[in-house]
């Protein structure tokens, strides 16, 4: 499976000054799986040790030393496998050796010649005990497959290299604009969980079956995260936990003009009204990268964080096809585009984690008196407002009065339109390259691409 990540983590083995590097991620993103391949392809050999399917061995060792010397021979005695320097060791699953943690700092500091990579849950390297390696340790963060990635393993080649093509030159075709429209309904029911991608793309043209299978297996990997939920939190916070969880998409749904608002509290767990009774679950989830907060700013100026209030904000599910399976929508409804006028929040659902996955750490959108603007985005101190649709129909009083109050250099629309630069202030940008408009879109404004 191809990973966009994967690039990144080429450019980490090239650095000169190297840090031990933790891939960060939710639960079943791929982030074993990838280091693995890093690992294969790009190191004579490397080296798995997962502190959870082998704790009783792991753990102790790591109780003796911290010193990286003794460390690795423990190890080649542990896997009765010799370990060279220039072979790549990956922690699995860290977040359950705390000490394996602080090891990092000594692998840092005495042998920053030895390749070392970790692996955790974003919930449990934040919680981890143990003495943190700050600034001793370089962070990436795997999320689900966003739109581009499941294009990318989707085999159809020639439709990839016209998404990039068309991209590169601010236009696309109308044969490549319904192949891509039509993929990404595909890929708003299969979403971009790994596991869900393979099993769809295994069935190849029996799409049928594929979506059967897929919602089968979504359904059994929410039922994960709601165990994990009690694992890690307790009876009690767990039941919260999962309230606050399973709530979302219920709100999302409920929102008919088209238009996500802020999170409403009331409700969700009984006899807790407020956000400051609602706060630790929501940061839990936040904490596990289930959900994307969406901070809503009262001005429309930089920086953003200075216009929000903490209960101010909406929330979004990490994934698209977990969202349709929570939801019970089903594969036809999606593909038909035939799902109430409610489809709007599945478009905006869809952005967020997009955004995300491009390197968006900190969603906001805006909201004053009666207009709303769904995304704002900052390119160097440029406040750019992006609306977003769900079908063709992109006309909205929000954006007329942002534009009349703030000037605006850039306005970009996301919607079912193909991709147009009208002129250097309006941009349409269609809903499949929302990824790249994130990664990329002062560039794109320049005429150079991504």
């Amino acid at each position: 499976m191809k990973r966009l990540l994967y690039n990144d983590l080429v450019e980490w083995k090239k650095t000169v000054v190297r840090k031990p590097l933790i891939l960060r991620g939710a639960r079943q993103v791929g982030k074993s799986w990838l280091l693995s391949e890093f690992g294969r392809h790009e190191f004579p050999a490397f080296h798995l040790f997962d502190f959870e399917k082998d704790s009783d061995r792991l753990l102790p060792l790591f109780e003796e030393s911290l010193e990286p010397g003794k460390l690795l021979q423990g190890l080649a005695l542990v896997q009765n496998r010799p370990i060279h320097q220039d072979d790549l060791i990956v922690f699995d699953e860290i977040q359950a050796c705390p000490r394996a943690l602080t090891s990092l700092k000594y692998f840092c500091e005495e042998l920053p010649e030895q390749p070392v990579c970790a692996a955790g849950s974003l919930l449990g390297v934040a919680i981890a005990g143990g003495s943190f390696p700050v600034g001793k340790v370089t962070f990436l963060d795997l999320y689900p497959l966003d739109f581009e990635e499941f294009l990318m393993n989707s085999g159809q080649d020639l439709l990839f290299e016209a998404f990039v093509s068309s991209w590169n030159a601010r236009k696309v075709s109308g044969i490549a604009h319904t192949g891509l429209w039509s993929l990404l309904k595909e890929f708003y029911i299969v979403g971009g969980m790994p596991e869900a991608v393979q099993t769809y793309f295994g069935h190849g043209d029996r799409k049928a079956e594929g979506f059967f299978a897929v919602r089968k297996l979504q359904s059994a990997l929410i039922g994960s995260f709601l165990q994990d939920f009690t694992k890690h939190s307790g009876a009690v916070n767990a039941a919260h936990i999962a309230a606050v969880f399973e709530n979302i998409p219920r709100q999302l749904s409920g929102y008919m003009d088209a238009s996500v608002k802020r999170y409403r509290f009331k409700d969700v767990v009984p006899g807790r009204k407020g956000y400051g009774q609602l706060e630790g679950p929501i940061g839990w989830l936040e904490k596990a990268g289930l959900v994307h907060r969406v901070s809503v700013c009262e001005r429309a100026e930089v920086p953003f964080n200075a216009f929000c209030k903490n209960n101010m904000f909406k929330l979004f599910v990490l994934d698209g096809g977990l969202l349709g399976c929570m939801l019970g929508l089903s594969p036809d409804s999606l593909m038909a585009q035939d799902y109430g006028l409610t489809k709007g929040f599945f478009a905006e659902n869809h952005v967020a984690a997009e955004f995300v996955a491009a390197g968006e750490s900190h969603l906001y959108s805006w909201s004053e008196r009666n207009s709303e603007i769904e995304f704002l985005m900052d390119w160097g101190g440029e406040v750019v407002p992006v609306e977003v649709k769900s079908g063709l129909r992109t006309k909205a009083q929000s954006l007329r009065r942002f534009i009349l109050k703030y000037n605006p250099r850039h306005v970009i629309k996301i919607s079912a339109k193909p991709l147009e630069v009208s002129n250097e202030t309006l941009i349409n940008v269609p809903l499949y390259y929302a990824g790249r408009l994130a990664r990329g879109g002062r560039d794109f404004l320049e005429g150079s691409g991504t």
